[in-house]
């Protein structure tokens, strides 16, 4: 008897992994995507593996798939750029296991930098793209993604967005599909893309795209509902919950394949409605392909490009109606600040104290940029923080920078800092990095990377040594510093900022919210000793407050007894108790 359970779309895709039989699944976490090597992980049958990065972890899953078992490669959409090499060829070689990726999409911005459409990519490096739209076809999509990987001799991409990937919903489940292992066949025309075999896979790759479009029309996950006729929508993934909502009684063209898509089923439902709509978050995908064929449609005109949509947009923008909304409740702006206790405060508040710059990266840190702490000057991504100061090192030479450090975190670092920093040494830079180690991947939940000494599945193992890691690249200078030692982290910067050399700090003290952390001090004010400085108020935590008199008060449900607040006090007006 099957057995129904509620669950994420994330949570449903490892499912579906599981039951399609894949052996093979590598990952690097990012917020959408990061629970789906946490479910895969679950089961023994799979081995489940944190990459240092996405190409890597592509690269991981291309192996397997060469060796003829069903591999999976998980990642958020900015994932899929350090992916895109290997994603690319790997189009023109194919698979023999299947081969599915994973790519998780943040309309709205909720946890990213940009709003990138992974269709889009995809679309370039023609590879099928099959986007689910609730939890069941989540799991029923991932298992159909290795069928048509192995049919059509292509790696498929599973699309999802934030609001799938973090909504719940029934999934029946299933038994595991044992797939035999596919025979290795040595063939180097298939497997080595160099320039005279990538010719002739090139001619392979577009012949099993016209292929699959034409046999796409009767695919079950392309499904064309009639209802009134005089209005149609095409759409996809989560807009289709929104288009059944707002509008159950419209003709409706739901794609579960958005590439390549289905000219002719398309062209079929076109010309049954009197007015079409495109409905699709992001980019114009499927319009401007379906405008390109001569179709009478609307799409962007209507509908934005930015963010997420609802139900709400079409009554408003289709049906007309204007929906009363109440007035915002009036509560104070609560913008995010780093937790209490985090070591990234002691370290940029000795920054701050020292008018040093920031290039920041991508973690936690980031929220350095804001209010009080006002250090992190640039952000771009993953790894850009070393090269980023090297670029301002050569643009303007060694005296520009003394002001200046970049920020990179330990996860961040080993995923592409690495490259940046040994460019740094190659072309005989001069700056400070500072690698603030905190000893897990802090902003998408606190995953284990290769310096936690952990894997995946918690094995211990045999953890990186960031300090021998900089001394091996050629870093002559290289300092480990407890963040909360601020003497010497402000010592530390001052000298090695003004040096004429690439210099590394390796800020060290783990994370606040990790369990290992458990509180045993915490920090309280002595009203009576308070000279109303505010110099323990400077670097923002939230658990500290002034009293109407202006003397400081301290929240113990909040400190978690870091001392931060307590070195800056000069007057012994802050104590710590067990």
């Amino acid at each position: 008897m099957s057995e129904t359970k509620i669950m994420l779309g994330n949570e449903a895709i490892a499912r579906g992994a599981y039951e399609a039989g894949v052996k093979v699944s590598s990952a690097y976490p990012g917020t959408p995507s990061t629970e789906i090597s946490e479910n895969i992980v679950k089961y023994p049958e799979i081995y489940a593996e944190w990459a240092p990065n996405e190409k890597v972890a592509m690269e991981v899953a291309i192996g397997a798939s060469i060796s003829g078992v069903r591999a999976m490669a998980s990642m958020k959409m900015v994932g899929v750029n350090v992916a895109s090499d290997p994603l690319y060829t790997v189009s023109y070689i194919g698979a023999n296991g299947g081969l599915v990726l994973a790519a998780a999409d943040d309309p709205g911005l909720y946890s990213s930098q940009n709003e990138q459409d992974s269709r889009c990519v995809a679309r370039v490096a023609q590879v099928p793209v099959l986007e689910p739209s609730d939890s069941q076809e989540a799991k029923d999509f991932t298992k159909l993604a290795f069928e048509y990987s192995e049919k059509y001799d292509t790696p498929v991409m599973i699309r999802t967005t934030t609001r799938l990937a973090h909504s719940q919903g029934p999934v029946t489940l299933e038994e595991r599909q044992e797939i035999p292992d596919k025979p290795y066949e040595r063939c180097a025309a298939k497997n080595v893309m160099m320039p005279a075999n990538a010719k002739g896979r090139h001619i392979h790759v577009e012949n099993r795209l016209k292929q699959m479009a034409e046999d796409a029309c009767a695919f079950s996950i392309n499904k064309a509902v009639y209802k009134d006729t005089s209005v149609g929508f095409i759409t996809s993934g989560i807009p289709y919950t929104y288009v059944a909502e707002a509008m159950p009684n419209a003709s409706v063209l739901k794609l579960g394949l958005v590439h390549p898509l289905p000219r002719k089923l398309i062209e079929e439902f076109a010309s049954k409605v009197d007015k079409l709509y495109i409905f699709e978050e992001l980019e114009p995908l499927i319009e401007e392909q379906v405008k390109s064929w001569g179709i009478d449609c609307i799409g962007k005109e209507l509908f934005t490009l930015q963010g997420e949509y609802s139900a709400n947009m079409i009554r408003e923008r289709v049906l007309g109606i204007k929906l009363e909304t109440a007035a915002p409740a009036q509560v104070p702006a609560r913008p995010p600040i780093l937790c209490p206790g985090c070591p990234h405060r002691s370290t940029f508040s000795v920054l701050k104290k020292l008018n040093i710059h920031g290039a920041g990266d991508i973690g936690c840190y980031t929220l350095g940029a804001v209010p009080p702490l006002n250090v992190i000057d640039t952000t771009v991504c993953m790894g850009a923080s070393i090269s980023t100061l090297h670029g301002m090192e050569k643009a303007k030479g060694k005296e520009y920078i003394k002001n200046w450090v970049a920020l990179i975190g330990d996860s961040t670092f080993l995923h592409t800092g690495v490259n940046s920093l040994m460019n740094m040494v190659y072309n005989q830079s001069t700056g400070t990095v500072l690698i603030l180690d905190n000893s897990t991947t802090g902003m998408t939940g606190h995953q284990d990377h290769a310096a936690t000494g952990k894997m995946l599945n918690g094995k211990e193992t045999k953890a990186v040594s960031l300090y021998h890691l900089c001394k091996a690249i050629g870093v002559e200078h290289v300092y480990e510093v407890d963040a909360f030692d601020i003497e010497a982290l402000e010592m530390l910067v001052k000298r090695e900022v003004a040096r004429d050399e690439v210099s590394v700090l390796i800020v060290c003290a783990p994370c606040a919210l990790l369990k290992s952390q458990a509180t045993k001090t915490k920090c309280t004010a002595v009203p009576e000793k308070c000279k109303k400085c505010g110099m323990c108020l400077i670097p923002g935590c939230p658990a500290l407050t002034k009293n109407e008199d202006g003397t400081v008060k301290i929240d113990d449900t909040m400190c978690n007894g870091c001392g931060l607040c307590m070195k800056r006090c000069k007057f012994d007006a802050i104590e710590r108790v067990e």
